[in-house]
């Protein structure tokens, strides 16, 4: 769709834009990164160390609301006067508040302390003070950035959050004059899921587009000066866009589609208006799946996607929610390391394409969120250039709601940081060489989920959406003349997306945590750094918690170097032996830089690691029944798990529990999890694991040093303690 903007609208989007570009010179966003003590400043702390200065600086953003509010206008009268604060009805209000104000804060006490070092679960922990800050300050103005007019300044940061966003993951961001230039473009949503919603909604549009175009072309009059407009084909040559069979208009260029309307503009000198209007009676977005299909499609095969078994669940539900059904969401198989099989993707693509059967998409998971796989995204986009040229073409989503930030890890200062002054012991892990080379792939892809709200340790709610080309956005954007009139589009974030009404606190929070703590090397990088190598010696501990003569063995679904290169059982105890006494005995500063190297190569592709126990009866014989497993397992996660129904129960350790499913996963790839776990693969069943995602960059470096033995030895004793329940 095109939207044209009436002059008021400029008129006012540029007074906002003016005004905050003089307010916050862009010099800013070139400060010289921090020293790793800095860490100590970004976060509140564990034991709630930073109290003071937090309280502090909350404070001040009570104060500067509480001013503007008694500086806007001077003169106008107050409401609440002293004598109405005497009344009794007033002192008893206040009271009543009061009371009930400390019963909330009673209960919040029971609330998940995702802050501590012993919360090992889910994707939580602690969130920034800057995030927070900005969070609550904006709060207080209570801004609605469904549209500029209604957030001139929280929209603008929400803009500038996105372009943020998009530098980290890789995209080029330019101010470049050129007309033809793609851009890319981001914006904040609630969470991943919605950005899903809308990746997938962007996805099935542009695939149908063409169809649209084409047939408006051949038919409406106000078109008629582009209706010899030529496309190039995946072959080289050129031909009329309206002599294009069906097959061959759904697998048109992503970004040949998306230059159509732009080009009418340029080339043939229609009216944005003109070209809306003509095109509306014709687009899926009018029309509904029902009536195109009747209209244009209707010998086609229904459109599918593909994505790895790891996906969340929100992209099944989505399908169903946008009319594409949840069974042409196409489940593609995992390896032993749960990344997606590239060879079941080849197979499906080369059903689709004997079939003509059209892709609207592939989605590729950089951190799965429950095993922190990262699928191989670089093959997957050398696999679209090959299939492109048979004919067959399909967008590419990258999922990185849970792994997005870890790019961060991979861009450099703007200037150059140092680290001289530093008492951390705390090294900072790179992405490995495979890892690293997914996320340079990035930028090939046509849109990306991240989460501030996960990895960037921001308050809920803080998903976002970012595109390679900006002009997707346009594919799903709707304009509701009662609400936009009075801004610029670009500022407007209601337009393109799912979402009306939502909270510029949001973006304030990631707009404030990203200028304090910079979404490269020098800020968030390090952070992801700390974590990945505390993660590493969290499963190099769990890993060798069991010694030969215990009741239970346990198994880690990311396997060691000497098992995953095939080695005798030998040699793969003598490389936990290795682990335990060199790296898992051992102070941060202690450890040697061989053994250092073996570290790098321990536990998940980012920070969550997967495994499962199995026991032993009172002869030392392994359990061999698979259900029972499955029961010990789940009765560890409930001794180390938080429960509504167990209020006062408070664990030393939490950590999560999932399932891995045959007909998901795939047989292969849960049958051999069986064999390792010791049990009888002979009937697949649902297997349940347990799980831990380390995202605090303090853990093995507290003032009394390295704090992942009490977290180990919290599961040994409950462990030995279910144990004990399955003997008797």
């Amino acid at each position: 769709m095109v939207h044209t903007l009436r002059p008021r609208q400029l008129d006012y989007a540029r007074k906002i834009n003016e005004y905050l570009k003089n307010s916050r010179p862009e010099e800013l966003l070139d400060l010289e990164g921090p020293g790793t003590e800095s860490l100590a400043a970004w976060f509140l702390g564990p034991k709630a160390e930073n109290q003071n200065l937090f309280s502090e600086l909350i404070m001040q953003a009570v104060k500067a609301n509480c001013n503007d509010r008694k500086e806007y206008f001077i003169k106008d009268p107050k409401y609440v006067t002293e004598e109405l604060k005497r009344s009794e009805e007033y002192i008893n209000c206040v009271e009543y508040m009061k009371l009930e104000y400390n019963d909330l804060l009673k209960d919040l006490k029971k609330s998940v302390p995702f802050f501590s070092y012993r919360y090992q679960a889910h994707m939580n922990w602690d969130l920034t003070i800057p995030g927070m800050l900005g969070y609550f300050s904006a709060m207080l103005y209570n801004q609605n950035n469904v549209a500029a007019e209604a957030s001139p300044v929280t929209s603008h940061l929400e803009a500038l959050v996105g372009d943020d966003l998009c530098k980290m993951l890789g995209f080029r961001v330019t101010d470049s004059n050129d007309e033809n230039a793609i851009l890319p473009w981001g914006h904040i949503t609630c969470d991943g899921s919605v950005a899903n919603l809308e990746a997938m909604w962007a996805a099935r549009n542009l695939k149908y587009y063409p169809i649209s175009v084409a047939s408006a072309l051949r038919n409406e009059s106000a078109l008629e000066a582009a209706r010899g407009m030529l496309v190039p084909l995946p072959d080289g040559r050129c031909r009329q866009l309206i002599d294009l069979d069906t097959w061959t208009l759904l697998n048109l260029g992503i970004d040949d589609v998306l230059a159509l309307t732009q080009r009418m503009q340029l080339e043939y000198g229609i009216s944005a208006q003109a070209i809306t209007d003509a095109l509306d009676p014709y687009t899926i977005q009018s029309l509904g799946f029902d009536e195109f299909n009747r209209r244009f499609i209707k010998d086609t095969p229904p459109s599918v996607l593909m994505g790895p078994a790891t996906k969340h669940y929100s992209w099944p539900k989505n399908a169903a929610v946008l009319g594409i059904g949840k069974n042409n969401f196409l489940n593609i198989n995992v390896d032993m390391d749960a990344r997606m099989d590239i060879k079941h993707l080849r197979t499906q693509l080369d059903k689709c394409l004997a079939a003509k059967q059209p892709v609207l998409m592939v989605v590729v998971v950089l951190g799965s969120t429950e095993e922190s796989a990262v699928d191989p995204l670089a093959r997957v986009i050398a696999l679209r250039d090959e299939y492109r040229k048979s004919g067959l073409e399909f967008a590419i989503h990258v999922d990185a709601a849970w792994g997005g930030y870890f790019a961060s890890l991979l861009r450099k200062p703007h200037k150059s940081t140092s680290d001289a002054a530093t008492d951390s012991c705390t090294p900072d892990l790179m992405l490995s060489d495979y890892v690293t080379k997914q996320y340079n792939a990035i930028s090939l892809a046509e849109s990306v989920t991240i989460d501030p709200h996960k990895a960037g340790y921001i308050p809920y709610p803080a998903g976002g959406l970012c595109y390679r080309n900006k002009s997707m956005r346009n594919l799903v954007a709707f304009l509701a003349p009662e609400v936009y009139h009075g801004e610029k589009v670009d500022a407007s974030m209601g337009v393109f997306g799912i979402e009306g009404s939502k909270p510029g606190a949001s973006a304030a929070g990631v707009y404030l945590s990203h200028r304090i703590i910079r979404p490269d090397q020098s800020g968030y990088g390090k952070i992801l750094g700390k974590a990945l190598f505390n993660s590493k010696r969290f499963y190099s501990g769990i890993i060798t918690l069991a010694e030969p003569d215990d009741p239970f063995i346990v198994v880690p679904v990311q396997q060691i170097p000497a098992e995953r290169e095939g080695k005798s059982q030998k040699e793969i105890d003598k490389q936990l032996e290795e682990i335990k006494k060199n790296i898992v005995e051992k102070e941060n500063k202690d450890i040697k830089p061989k053994d250092m190297k073996l570290l790098k190569k321990l536990g998940s592709d980012q920070i969550i690691i997967t495994y499962a126990f199995n026991f032993k009866d009172k002869n030392g014989s392994l359990n061999t029944d698979p259900k029972k497993a499955n029961d010990f397992n789940h009765k560890i996660f409930e001794a180390l798990s938080l429960s509504p129904d167990k209020p006062d129960h408070k664990p030393s350790l939490i950590i999560t529990t999932s399932q891995f499913e045959p007909e998901v996963y795939g047989k292969e790839f849960v049958r051999a999890f069986m064999k390792r776990l010791g049990v009888d693969d002979a009937n697949l069943i649902t297997m349940n694991f347990l799980s831990s995602t380390t995202m605090c960059p303090w853990l093995t470096d507290t003032e009394k040093g390295n704090f992942i033995p009490e977290l180990t030895n919290a599961l040994r004793e409950a462990v030995l303690k279910v144990v004990d329940d399955f003997q008797a």
